[in-house]
């Protein structure tokens, strides 16, 4: 219990002391944020913002995690040091991304074929150094990894968990677009996936998860970061923590599910990624196939700052939604707990 509490409180004020300093040097070099001239109009007058808020995240994830393992009798894992090296990683492509849209003072980055690849290399990276380094399970898993108990088989979970980094990553990257509202929202589904964490480790004759206590403490981590980030996050937002930190959060998340054995849960668990991915899909494909519009603009939170909301409101009642999600999908892995004992 003590590593976790101090996973989290070293990487949260890793955070709240270090977001200023870095704001300081962003402003001083005059960095800062580029605005989509297709956005929203009331977003113009954040241009200048300094961004590349992840840096801090990032290291004060690295930091708290290892903090959590000094004087305290836990180990580190393999499971918990690959979780760190993906969120690095993720954040690196984040970081190359922010850095060409600042100096070349454009809101495009990376294109789109190098920003997928390095992110398909990445996720290809992850799910070979889990299945043969850290022994993750290959199973096609919901609450644990006998359910629904299908065997993806090395090459079938090499795909699997690749699609699940990429696309979990690029969900929260997309859901970051106001003050404030991805680093909120993923708050609740690390702290969701710390309280599954400890269970697991609690009761390993259910769910073989041998590393589940330093992947809870890791949750926690990023928990503690996102929470910190968000001081200074808030509306209106002194810093934005831009692809940097987009990335690296989708990437934990999804890493650490894997690992955990919740791949399907996490669906559950980040609803509001899926739901804000979502509207974009359908925006696309209605625009392409009918020349129609179903939102007056996507991603969704858009799509109500058009409709009149206030941008707080917006972002207020968007966490309320995932923490809703979280919430749900900690029943749902609960309530399988009770089945699985036999607790009625």
């Amino acid at each position: 219990m003590i590593s976790l509490m101090v996973a989290g409180g070293v990487a949260l004020w890793v955070a709240v002391a270090g977001t200023p300093l870095l704001i300081r040097w962003l402003a001083s070099r005059r960095i800062g944020q580029q605005i989509r001239e297709d956005g929203p109009s009331m977003h113009l007058a954040k241009a200048g913002t300094p961004t590349m808020g992840g840096i801090v995240m990032v290291v004060a994830v690295a930091v708290g995690y290892l903090a959590a393992h000094v004087g305290t009798g836990v180990g580190i894992t393999r499971s918990g040091i690959l979780v760190v090296l993906t969120v690095l990683g993720a954040g690196s492509i984040g970081l190359v991304d922010d850095w060409i849209k600042v100096s070349h003072r454009r809101s495009l980055g990376l294109n789109k074929r190098a920003k997928f690849g390095a992110q398909i290399l990445l996720g290809v990276g992850f799910a070979l150094a889990a299945e043969h380094w850290a022994m993750a399970s290959t199973y096609l898993s919901f609450t644990r990894w006998d359910s629904p108990g299908f065997d993806l088989g090395p090459i079938g979970w090499v795909v699997w968990a690749t699609f699940v980094i990429v696309a979990t990553a690029n969900a929260v990257n997309l859901t970051d677009g106001l003050d404030g509202l991805a680093s909120g929202s993923a708050t609740f589904a690390f702290a969701c996936l710390a309280i599954i964490g400890y269970w697991q480790f609690r009761h390993f004759s259910i769910y073989h998860v041998g590393s589940a206590l330093d992947l809870a403490l890791t949750s926690v981590a990023l928990a503690g970061a996102c929470l910190g980030f968000l001081w200074w996050n808030a509306s209106p937002a002194k810093i934005f923590m831009g692809d940097t930190g987009s990335l690296a959060i989708g990437a934990g998340l999804a890493a650490l599910a894997l690992q955990m054995n919740v791949q399907l849960l996490l669906a559950l668990i980040g609803g509001l990624f899926v739901i804000v991915t979502l509207s974009v899909v359908i925006q696309v494909a209605s625009f392409r196939l009918f020349h129609r519009r179903v939102f007056r603009m996507a991603p969704l939170h858009h799509h109500f700052e058009l409709a009149g909301w206030p941008e707080t409101t917006v972002i207020v009642r968007f966490w309320i939604l995932a923490g809703l999600c979280a919430a749900l999908g900690l029943g749902v892995f609960y309530a399988d707990f009770l089945a699985a004992t036999g607790i009625h």
